[in-house]
């Protein structure tokens, strides 16, 4: 890996001042005769006389005054810095406006007050002022919006709506890292693999000196008496002593008041100062980080890896050729499996339906990853320079990209069939949707082979932010809960015990279970949905629809009706066989 700034050689021994050799007054004296219509005829030195003290060197007029800088060199005044960063990372920005620093102080007020109780439609409200305070720096900055940066933008907007609308932690945490990709790139704006890579994580380089720049433009508004800022301190000061009086007295006054401010205002406690304090210290920093990416974002397209040497085409074709025929070889027999059926296959090869089923699920995974690391090492040392080089490389890249794609769908088969037999899980349907989403970044590839690879960088990473909000949409636990209550009803077949750990989302699909099987599997959901108190902004609508589908039924008669059931010898059933025990897949 190089930088683009280092290829140009830097002139270390250039002089550093306007010093004449005699050959050079020599010249200027004989163009100076020339002008003059005399001819330049060379002068015989006057020796100078003995004892005489020798003629000190001739200094230039900048540097006879006393503590005058010497001019800058031309040559180094694009050297670059020490840190990487700083080569990439344009002029400083101006200072901090007063709309960017109001917009950093709402976000780190928000979260203290709103990102205490959980996750929900509050992590959209604290997003709202730090979008802001990068609208701003990006405005006084001179920057304009590029559709790629909204097209960034929005998404990560839109996967910070999976915690609003979705129970399930995992989906979420999946949805806000990615959302904190996808703002990342929206404010540095990168292109290239490398630049789209660091770009996501771009955000992080901006910290230090983001509360350095919000430090200067607070000491600067502060040392203003007349300065904007301590007029909004003072005034917000003055409106928060008048809301908590007056609202107290309000309060107490009436009871339906009271009711109505309680559900509004989040109730702070001083045991949790330190987690507040710490959420107000994480909203100031990441706006602070924001904004200044705005202003001055890093171009991490600057960092450049170099093509690999061109290899020739016997060289480079021949490996790749040979495991072409692999991968065919490979799927004629998947098509002799598909047409012969899996009875003969099992009855030859000894496996039972559960081990033939899970067999190589893992593996095919890995050749699918293994693959697109041999396009990329390939296209690194690919031959180049000539039509029948490109027409070769698409040849046989796309052959193998082709074949793949038939070995995913091998692979999501080999899953679907064990699903069928076994139930849905959470790591089921995690390595499925992975499975899934490397047959998406084949067909990019693909696409990128025809029509150019100037987009593929940004398509990649378009698509895995995609498939995170649409794996978060589709609410992974409501259909592991939905696969697994529909398998019930085909063979009887049902984990309870694995089901009663889901999250909320999946309330909807359990409560059409039949007695007592429903309130087993609902009994500890709504425990612990009775048993937490949050606000309206850190619930989610999953969280809101159980709980009004749940507010039917007491706890006293899901317990009793579940207690009967393990009485009367009706356990749960975990509709397995023995082989099911060794499942990879199964956390229990």
């Amino acid at each position: 890996m190089s930088d683009h700034t280092s290829e140009t050689p830097w002139p270390e021994d250039a002089p550093a001042g306007p010093e004449r050799s005699e050959g050079s007054e020599l010249t200027e004296r004989s163009e100076r005769d020339g002008r003059s219509g005399t001819a330049a005829m060379p002068k015989a030195p006057i020796p100078e006389p003995r004892g005489a003290a020798a003629e000190p060197p001739k200094v230039p007029a900048y540097a006879q005054q006393d503590g005058q800088q010497r001019p800058p060199n031309p040559w180094r005044q694009g050297r670059p810095q020490a840190s990487a960063v700083s080569r990439l990372r344009p002029a400083k920005p101006a200072a901090i406006r007063s709309a960017t620093l109001c917009s950093v102080l709402a976000t780190a007020i928000l979260s203290a007050i709103l990102l205490g109780d959980g996750l929900g439609l509050n992590l959209l409200i604290v997003a709202a002022p730090a979008a802001l305070a990068a609208y701003f720096a990006a405005q006084a900055a001179g920057r304009r919006l590029r559709p790629w940066t909204a097209v960034w933008a929005v998404g990560g907007l839109a996967l910070l709506a999976v915690p609003a609308l979705r129970d399930a932690g995992w989906p979420t945490f999946l949805a806000v890292v990615s959302a904190v990709a996808l703002g990342s790139l929206a404010l540095h704006g990168s292109r290239s693999w490398l630049g789209v890579f660091l770009g996501s994580l771009g955000l992080f380089s901006s910290i230090a000196d983001g509360l350095a720049w919000g430090g200067r433009g607070v000491r600067e508004r502060m040392a203003d008496p007349r300065g904007r800022l301590g007029i909004a301190f003072r005034t917000t000061g003055v409106a928060v002593v008048l809301l908590i009086v007056f609202g107290t007295l309000f309060a107490s006054a009436d009871a339906a008041f009271a009711d109505v401010l309680g559900n509004l205002i989040p109730e702070v406690s001083v045991g949790d100062s330190p987690w507040r304090l710490f959420l107000f210290v994480i909203g100031l920093v990441g706006a602070l980080a924001a904004a200044y990416s705005a202003a001055a974002p890093v171009r991490w397209d600057g960092i450049t890896v170099r093509p690999g040497k061109a290899r020739g085409r016997l060289e480079w074709a021949l490996p790749l050729i040979v495991l072409n025929l692999l991968f065919a070889v490979f799927i004629a027999i998947q098509i002799t499996v598909l047409l012969g059926g899996y009875d003969k296959v099992m009855a030859e090869t000894d496996l039972s339906y559960s081990q033939y089923a899970r067999q190589g699920f893992w593996q095919l995974l890995w050749a699918t990853l293994l693959t697109l690391l041999v396009i990329a090492i390939a296209l690194r040392w690919a031959p180049r320079g000539r039509g029948s080089d490109r027409t070769l490389v698409r040849s046989v890249l796309g052959t193998l990209c082709l074949l793949t794609l038939v070995v995913v769908t091998s692979a999501l088969r080999r899953m679907d069939l064990y699903v069928d037999a076994y139930g849905l899980t959470r790591l089921r349907i995690s390595v499925a949707a992975v499975e899934l989403w490397l047959g998406v970044v084949l067909v990019l590839i693909m696409v990128a082979g025809v029509f150019g690879a100037r987009l593929l960088p940004r398509a990649v990473a378009a698509s895995a932010a995609v498939a995170v909000l649409a794996f978060g949409l589709v609410s992974p636990d409501g259909l592991i809960a939905k696969q697994n209550v529909q398998r019930y009803r085909n063979d009887h077949s049902i984990d309870i015990d694995y089901l009663r750990d889901l999250s909320a989302d999946a309330v909807p699909a359990l409560d059409t279970l039949p007695e007592p099987l429903r309130s087993c599997a609902l009994k500890d959901i709504q425990r612990s949905l009775r048993s937490s108190d949050t606000p309206w902004y850190a619930t989610s609508w999953g969280e809101a629809r159980a709980r009004d589908i749940l507010r039917k039924r007491s706890s006293e008669d899901l317990a009793q009706n579940c207690a009967a059931s393990r009485t009367g010898g009706g356990g749960s059933d975990r509709g397995g066989d023995e082989d099911d025990q060794y499942d990879p897949y199964d956390p229990y």
